[in-house]
C-alpha cells in the first residue's frame, strides 16, 4: 500500500509540474516607479492574467532588469520579454519612430498621440526597423506636450533661452537648440541630481515626469504654453517570445491593448493633470506664458528645419522618411 501511495504521489506531482510548465510568465522591464507613464503596462498585466485564468502573467520590474536606455538591447537578446523605452534615448537604433518626436507636429491630445503612433507602428518600414532588434511594437505611451521646469531667472520671452542648459531629447532638443538653448540628453532618473548640481538649469518633461522625478521640488518657473512636442515611448515585445505564445495567449495580449490604453489616457487626464495645476500653485512656481508672436517665431525657427533634416538623414538610411513624415502630418490634418 505504501509503495502504491508513493507511486500515486509521484504521479500527482508530475501532473502538477506539467500544469505549471504550461503557464507562461513574461518579465517586463520599465523604470522609475509606478506612475501615469506605466499605467497601461500595469493594466495590460491585469487584463492578460484575467483573460487566461492566471496562465499568462506579466511580471513588471521597475529598474530591476535593465537600465532604461538598455531596454531595447535587452529585448534584442531575449533578456526579458517586454519592455518600455523612449525613442530619443537611442535615435540611431530606432530612427523610424523618431518621426513622432519632431517638434511642432500639431498633435493636440493624448488620443491623437495614441492613434497616430499606432498608425506609424503599423507601417511595414517601421516594423522592419524594430525587427532588427527582435522587437515587435505593441503600444505607445501617449504623452502630452512637454514644457520646461527651470531654476533661476524666469524667462519672459523665447530669447531668454539663449545659453540655457536644458535636458531635452529628440526633436525637443533640436527645437531648444534653435532657440539658442544648450540641450543635453540624459535619462529621466538623472535629471533631479543634474538640476541640483547645476549641470542643467531646466528640464523638458511631461507633467507626470516633472512630478515623478522631482523637478518641481526645486523649480522656480514652468512654461505653460511652449508645447514644442513630446517623446515617443513604445512598449515592445521580443518577437521570439511572442511567436511562442499560444493563439489564446496572443489573443489575450493583443486584445487587451486598446483597453489598457483607454485606462492610461483616462488616468492621465483625470488624475495626473488634476493634480498638476494645484501642485504648481502649492510650490509657488511661476507659470510663464509666451506671446503668440514668440511662439510663432519659435515654431518657424525649429519645425521646418528639423523636419527637413530628419527626412534627409533617414532617407540616407534607406527609410521611406518622406512617406513616414507625410503619414503623420496627414493624420494630424485629419484630426485623427
Amino acid at each position: 500500500m505504501n509503495k502504491f501511495l508513493g507511486r500515486a504521489a509521484v504521479a500527482a506531482l508530475a501532473v502538477s509540474f506539467a500544469g505549471e510548465a504550461m503557464a507562461t510568465e513574461w518579465n517586463v522591464s520599465v523604470w522609475g516607479k509606478r506612475r501615469a507613464f506605466t499605467e497601461h503596462v500595469e493594466k495590460l498585466a491585469e487584463l492578460v492574467s484575467e483573460k487566461t485564468g492566471g496562465e499568462f502573467t506579466l511580471n513588471i520590474s521597475y529598474g530591476g532588469l535593465s537600465k532604461n536606455r538598455e531596454n531595447l538591447d535587452g529585448i534584442s537578446i531575449g533578456a526579458f520579454e517586454m519592455a518600455q523605452f523612449c525613442a530619443g534615448y537611442h535615435a540611431d537604433k530606432n530612427p523610424s519612430i523618431t518621426v513622432m518626436e519632431l517638434p511642432f507636429l500639431g498633435i493636440s491630445s493624448l488620443e491623437m498621440e495614441r492613434d497616430i503612433s499606432m498608425a506609424v507602428y503599423q507601417h511595414p518600414a517601421v516594423q522592419a526597423d524594430l525587427a532588427r532588434w527582435n522587437a515587435k511594437l505593441l503600444m505607445p505611451s501617449p504623452l502630452p506636450q512637454y514644457n520646461l521646469a527651470g531654476l533661476g531667472d524666469v524667462p519672459s520671452s523665447i530669447a531668454d533661452f539663449e545659453g540655457l542648459t536644458v535636458r531635452a531629447t529628440g526633436g525637443i532638443g533640436a527645437a531648444m537648440e534653435a532657440a539658442g538653448a544648450v540641450p543635453t540628453s540624459m535619462s529621466a532618473t538623472e535629471v533631479r541630481q543634474a538640476m541640483d548640481s547645476g549641470v542643467i538649469r531646466a528640464a523638458s518633461f511631461a507633467p507626470h515626469a516633472h512630478m515623478s522625478f522631482g523637478t518641481v521640488e526645486n523649480a522656480t518657473w514652468w512654461t505653460s504654453n511652449l508645447n514644442p512636442g513630446a517623446v515617443n515611448c513604445p512598449v515592445v515585445v521580443n518577437i521570439d517570445a511572442y511567436d511562442a505564445l499560444t493563439d489564446a495567449e496572443k489573443a489575450a495580449l493583443d486584445g487587451s491593448v486598446d483597453e489598457a490604453l483607454d485606462h492610461y489616457i483616462a488616468y492621465y487626464n483625470d488624475k495626473t493633470m488634476a493634480a498638476w495645476w494645484p501642485l504648481l500653485e502649492e510650490k509657488g512656481i511661476a507659470q510663464v506664458t509666451f506671446s503668440d508672436a514668440d511662439l510663432e517665431a519659435f515654431k518657424t525657427a525649429a519645425a521646418a528645419p528639423a523636419a527637413e533634416a530628419w527626412i534627409a538623414e533617414n532617407s540616407k538610411r534607406g527609410l521611406p522618411a518622406q512617406e513616414l513624415y507625410d503619414l503623420v502630418i496627414s493624420k494630424v490634418a485629419n484630426g485623427m
